[in-house]
């Protein structure tokens, strides 16, 4: 983090003890939760507070191991067969105990089809959950799945008696958990705010209250930060810290993700059904000035669709090349399906500099451009339209699993089967199927090395750029942020 090395020097402040009184923590995010439900959408707004929530089967602590939750250890029966041990001691909100049936609900719930979730490609590879004698919980998979304790940090266990009695979307409007924050109420478009629990089984937040608002504009949040109004605020860019900087009450925080920013291209309808049009926008883009000049808090230009922060990152990959020149040529040449106008979708959570950015570079070289600017839960909607004509032609992502292997980056966004994916590639699925499959490291590296290269050769989805994660916060916050960009308010303290 460079960039930033300077800028947050005369911010930094000692930690002092937790005063024995707590305070309620106000955090402002780029829009509200598209979802509370944990088994549906999966987006920062969202996750940011369901993971208070919730428990989820199995974490990662703050230097990225996996670590007990509800699963307080796992044993391999065979090369399908996971074998987890369930926490005793548990209670969800409304008082119920936490049991073994719950978790095997959770996970048969996610897998199941007919759910439509839309984190299925990252679960699909489960076969069934079903309890065992001695609070025990075996997982059995289609075949054998390497990346399993990796994606099951984030699947959340849900009361199935609540679940079961209110239904999907009633569960949504108020959801019941067990972890360290209760859901207090959801203020549509404005806010939603979390009680702490004090009943929890485990570390205990240090707030009374959290309350998650809604705030897309960067300006905004900043000056609520600055006024005292805000204790925390996401999406900050290099401007944005830097206008913290000369305020000692306020702070920036910053890290490497393990997010890819990308853009998406409908393979399904002009102008990008056409390779060599798309070859000629991944000409137009330079991911350097973007990620170095007009970002510059971190972020490293990426030509594949996972960092080194993945298992899968493959390391000779060739960076894109970067000619405008060539990039109008090859528009001029077919300029009729170019100037075919083109919607690039966006939502507040992204830097809209970004976006802007790419949509000049595209059309200064030839291309009809235009930006769609919507709410989340808009965007993720038309994202996953199931008639991929009916997608925008473009979208600019920035897609993490928190499972840090990119099997969870390369299956839902390259995979057929996958709602979030736009390509069809017989031997690309092949490969993705087998890197998630084979208990051989070596194995798996080599099928994403090679999915990585028909990416890039064919120019299916661009990657930009390895994201950095900013934050500010008020001083006497300290959070400690995390490459999988986790919100835990237990791991928060207060300081005084």
């Amino acid at each position: 983090m460079r960039p930033l090395t300077g800028l947050l020097t005369g911010v930094a402040i000692t930690v002092l003890a937790l005063p024995a009184f707590a305070r309620d923590v106000t955090i402002d995010l780029t829009g509200e939760p598209s979802s509370l439900d944990p088994h549906m959408q999966w987006n920062p707004d969202s996750y940011y507070v369901y993971r208070n929530i919730f428990d989820n089967v199995v974490t990662r602590d703050n230097d990225g191991a996996i670590v007990p939750q509800i699963a307080t250890e796992w044993n391999y029966a065979s090369e399908t067969e996971l074998v987890l041990t369930i926490r005793d001691g548990v209670t969800f909100h409304d008082g119920e105990p936490l049991t073994a049936e719950d978790v095997a609900f959770s996970v048969n719930r996610i897998i199941d089809p007919e759910f439509g979730s839309p984190q299925l490609g990252q679960f699909n590879q489960i076969e069934m959950a079903e309890v065992m004698e001695g609070n025990k919980v075996k997982l059995t998979t289609k075949g054998p799945y390497p990346a399993l304790l990796a994606q099951l940090v984030k699947l959340s266990v849900v009361p199935q008696h609540i679940v079961e009695e209110v239904g999907k979307d009633a569960f949504n409007e108020a959801p019941v958990g067990s972890g360290p924050y209760s859901f207090e109420d959801w203020n549509r478009g404005v806010s939603v705010t979390l009680a702490k629990n004090d009943s929890y089984w485990g570390e205990d937040g240090p707030f009374d209250n959290a309350v998650f608002r809604a705030v897309p504009d960067a300006a905004t949040r900043i000056a609520n930060l600055q006024a005292g109004t805000a204790d925390l605020v996401v999406g900050l860019d290099s401007d944005g810290a830097m206008q913290l900087a000369g305020n000692p009450a306020v702070k920036a925080l910053s890290t490497p993700t393990e997010r890819v920013a990308f853009m998406g291209m409908n393979l399904d309808k002009p102008p990008f059904s056409d390779p060599e049009l798309r070859r000629a926008a991944s000409l137009a883009i330079d991911s350097v000035a973007i990620a170095e000049g007009l970002l510059g808090a971190g972020e490293v230009p990426m030509a594949q669709l996972s960092s080194p922060a993945h298992f899968g990152y493959a390391p000779d990959i060739a960076p894109f090349e970067y000619d405008p020149e060539q990039a109008a040529e090859i528009v001029a040449s077919k300029s009729e399906m170019a100037a075919t106008p083109a919607t690039f979708a966006t939502a507040p959570v992204f830097d809209q500099r970004v976006v802007q950015a790419l949509q000049q570079m595209l059309n200064d070289v030839g291309f009809n451009i235009s930006i769609s600017m919507t709410d989340m839960p808009t965007y993720l909607a038309a994202a996953r339209a199931p008639d991929r004509a009916e997608r925008p032609e473009l979208n600019f992502g920035r897609w993490s699993c928190a499972c840090q292997d990119a099997d969870g980056i390369a299956y839902p966004l390259l995979h057929s089967g996958s709602s979030w994916s736009r390509v069809s590639n017989a031997e690309l699925d092949a490969l993705l199927e087998e890197a998630r499959t084979s208990l051989d490291e070596n194995v798996r590296l080599a099928a994403y090395e090679k999915v990585h290269q028909i990416v890039r050769d064919d120019y299916l989805v661009r990657p930009i750029y390895q994201a950095a994660v900013l934050y500010g916060a008020r001083a006497e916050l300290e959070f400690e942020p995390t490459a999988n960009e986790s919100m835990f308010l237990n791991r928060m303290s207060w300081s005084e």
